[in-house]
């Protein structure tokens, strides 16, 4: 061992699962398991599936209400926040035990991680805030006011722009992190809840649970390009709803859970045409898609279960409990 690894080890020992340890390690480390995490709001618990038979590996206790999750850089640990008792717990993926505690603040919502992983921002309705918390000191580094009830938190891949829904507001707010401050708000549709990326980053999907669609929006110059409308037979428009979002690795296929259309659509990024409508439980929320594109996990808050997708044939294979009102999935592959 050289004396720079001995002192990057004694820096992770005394910070645990902070982010210097995080942006430090390398994801040659990380040993993918493909295991299935799914949050459970009710059940306060994160449940882990084996991602080859779909069976429960572990029961992860967690703290109040879980909610979104998301895999540090080095894919070693997932880091998991918490709406009722405002804390992020950080879940060591090995051991699929809690390590760390980071406190937040009540209403917390959706967060991202800055790209050298030093960093949370995340979203909070009570404050009507982006709040940032560094995860070395456990400190909140920054508060940016928003529109009401924001929700959507997303980075760029260069960590200096911030896109964040505000669901009163029906706008996505544009925010430079240097400064801190609100460089655009953008009108889209009813009620936006979640944001995806392109892999080009020339394009800002937004899903807009009240206006049954989706807002692309040009990150050149921050306009809305089109919207996508979504139509599914036998619900009325006020019964399509969609909130979560995924894109594949390749990029070229967007899916989108419908909400309680019970459907997730399938859009095809270049054309953004709707190519498949694929039924799964009640009120499809959280979804995430294998790095093969081979398997899509959705899960169903009403219906208190995840769908396994077959992408290739567009249809579910089987239908797993996870919980009461599960929330989000998240795929260590």
């Amino acid at each position: 061992m050289t004396i720079n690894n001995q002192k990057h080890f004694s820096v992770c020992a005394i910070a645990l699962t902070t982010s210097l340890c995080l942006g430090l390690s390398t994801t040659a480390s990380a040993k993918l398991t493909g295991d299935v995490f799914i949050s459970s709001e009710k059940d306060n618990v994160i449940t882990v599936l084996d991602g080859k038979t779909q069976k429960q590996q572990a029961l992860i206790k967690a703290c109040k209400r879980p909610r979104h999750m998301q895999l540090t850089q080095d894919r070693l640990r997932l880091i998991a926040v918490c709406g009722d008792d405002g804390n992020a717990i950080v879940i060591d993926i090995a051991s699929k035990k809690v390590i760390d505690k980071i406190k937040l603040q009540e209403g917390v919502e959706i967060f991202d991680l800055s790209p050298d992983g030093k960093k949370l921002y995340f979203s909070n309705e009570d404050s009507a805030s982006i709040i940032g918390v560094d995860l070395v000191s456990k400190k909140v580094i920054t508060q940016i006011k928003v529109g009401e009830e924001p929700e959507g938190v997303l980075l760029t891949p260069d960590g200096k722009t911030l896109y964040a829904t505000s669901e009163v507001a029906s706008m996505v707010h544009v925010i430079d992190l240097g400064s801190g401050k609100i460089i655009k708000n953008i009108e889209v549709g009813k009620r936006p809840r979640r944001l995806a990326l392109t892999t080009d980053g020339k394009e800002l999907w937004v899903t807009n649970e009240l206006g049954a669609s989706v807002s692309i929006i040009r990150t050149t110059d921050n306009t809305v390009a089109e919207t996508l409308k979504f139509e599914a037979k036998g619900f009325r428009v006020d019964e399509i709803t969609p909130v979560g979002i995924t894109l594949s690795v390749d990029g070229k296929t967007a899916f989108v859970a419908l909400g309680r259309a019970n459907h997730v659509a399938v859009v095809d990024v270049a054309s953004r045409k709707v190519r498949n409508l694929i039924l799964v439980g009640k009120r499809a929320w959280g979804l995430a898609v294998s790095r093969d594109n081979a398997t899509l996990y959705v899960a169903n808050g009403m219906s208190d279960d995840v769908s396994v997708v077959d992408v290739a044939s567009g249809r579910a294979l089987k239908t797993v409990k996870a919980g009461r009102v599960p929330h989000s999935v998240v795929i260590d592959d």
